[in-house]
């Protein structure tokens, strides 16, 4: 496929997705099910045009799907209009990481004992498909800034939260490839991968976040006319928070996650400070009321830099979502990978959110919603490149590959034509 070919397609499907055509709103389909639609018709399921390998092309489609996650990362953290109170995050942090971990080990059980995997492989299959997709779920996700509907702040501060704390599994899984379980290996793992790894990625955030947000207070005080670059700022605090902690060994999306709701809060909190008579709501205040937005949100880095990241944000899913479709043969449809798919659907997911959630006070409403938007997408795609890269033996890669990318396939599908009718249900009487 030229050069040529690919700007062609790409331009058009740019040009069909910016006029919204009124067939695609009565179809309900999501941008994502569109774009599968394209990669399939030009890979080799349908007329062949081209066909993408993921294996010989593990290390792009790693740095692809990694700038993916981290972009959307951030501009979920940005829309996050509650503050650090355990009352409105209690729901999410149980599912980033008890709900998380019961998936990773129904997964992990399915793989070994169902699929015939090693263990390690099973455990690293556990992780890679656990996290929910902040990049694909976007019609489940946090709207705007002020939008404190719970349903949509729980579906993003989890996804947010658990493509960070699915990562020490990942690791867990590769480890045991290459070495036996052992008294040891179980606590290094747990000090550093677990431990060190999410406890400081949450400092160098929540630092990074704050600092950012009084230096730009800190220059407009002293050149009150003079421009920022709220783009480049937003841009620079990714890179700064992600490589700060790679350089540290902790877990960079969760870092940049933090990051920019650190920011957002401490614009916030300075702004309210510089004008204490404001009448300014908290989500905090409006958390149970799913249509009321925050007034008088102060303008900042964070909002200032929101629309530009959307659009890398649209784009990134766009082209990954083509390459995805673009993998596919016919005879990628296994009675394996989709059984897997439809047991990670329908009990996975319901069963560890159920478990997570219990004692949590949560709506039975709200946990059967979260239960079945347990979206899998960029994230899973990022984790598995990593391992390929990582060095698994390519027989394992491959039948991960083949596992990974067919579920993920099969969630923008299920998930994608349920979305709509189901969250218009939410929103009803």
């Amino acid at each position: 496929m030229s050069n040529a070919v690919w700007f062609v397609a790409i331009g058009a499907l740019l040009i069909l997705m910016g006029t919204r055509p009124p067939v695609l709103q009565r179809l309900n389909l999501t941008p994502s099910m569109v774009y599968l639609s394209v990669g399939v018709l030009l890979g080799p399921l349908i007329f062949g045009v081209f066909h993408f390998n993921p294996l010989k092309q593990a290390h792009l489609l790693e740095l692809f799907a990694e700038l993916a996650v981290l972009l959307s990362l951030f501009i979920a953290g940005t829309k996050m209009p509650v503050p650090f109170i355990w009352n409105a995050w209690r729901v999410p942090l149980r599912l980033a990481f008890i709900s998380m971990t019961l998936s990773v080990a129904l997964t992990a059980a399915f793989g070994y004992y169902v699929l015939g995997l090693p263990a390690g492989a099973a455990i690293a299959l556990g992780g890679i498909l656990a996290p929910t997709d902040p990049v694909l779920a976007t019609e489940v996700q946090v709207r705007h800034m002020g939008d404190t509907d719970p349903l949509r702040f729980t579906l993003t501060s989890e996804a947010g939260m658990n493509d960070g704390s699915a990562f020490p599994f990942v690791i867990l899984g590769l480890l045991l490839l290459g070495a036996p379980v052992s008294n040891e290996l179980l606590i290094t793992w747990g000090l550093n991968e677990v431990l060190w790894s999410t406890a400081s990625a949450i400092v160098v955030g929540l630092l990074a976040g704050r600092l950012l947000a009084q230096c730009v207070r800190g220059q407009r005080c002293l050149e009150k006319q003079a421009p920022l670059l709220d783009d480049f700022l937003g841009l620079g605090l990714i890179g700064l928070t992600y490589g700060v902690c790679l350089l540290i060994d902790a877990w960079g999306f969760l870092g940049v996650f933090v990051a920019a709701i650190s920011l957002r809060q401490s614009e916030m909190t300075l702004a309210q400070s510089e004008k204490p008579g404001q009448d300014t709501e908290t989500a905090a205040d409006s958390f149970d009321q799913p249509h009321e937005t925050i007034r008088h949100l102060p303008t900042g880095v964070s909002k200032g830099s929101l629309m530009f990241k959307e659009s890398l944000e649209r784009l990134s899913e766009l082209v990954l979502v083509v390459l995805l479709g673009g993998t596919l043969f016919y005879d990628s449809w296994s009675f394996r990978a989709v059984g897997l798919g439809l047991f990670l659907f329908v009990i996975v997911r319901p069963v560890s959110v159920f478990l997570g959630l219990i004692g949590s006070g949560a709506p039975w409403r709200l946990q059967m919603l979260v239960g079945w938007f347990g979206v899998r997408g960029i994230g899973s795609v990022y984790y598995l490149m990593f391992a390929v890269v990582f060095g698994l033996p390519e027989e394992l890669a491959l039948e991960l590959i083949h596992l990974t990318l067919v579920v993920v396939v099969l969630s923008i599908i299920i998930h994608g034509l349920t979305v709509k009718p189901m969250m218009t249900r939410w929103w009803g009487p």
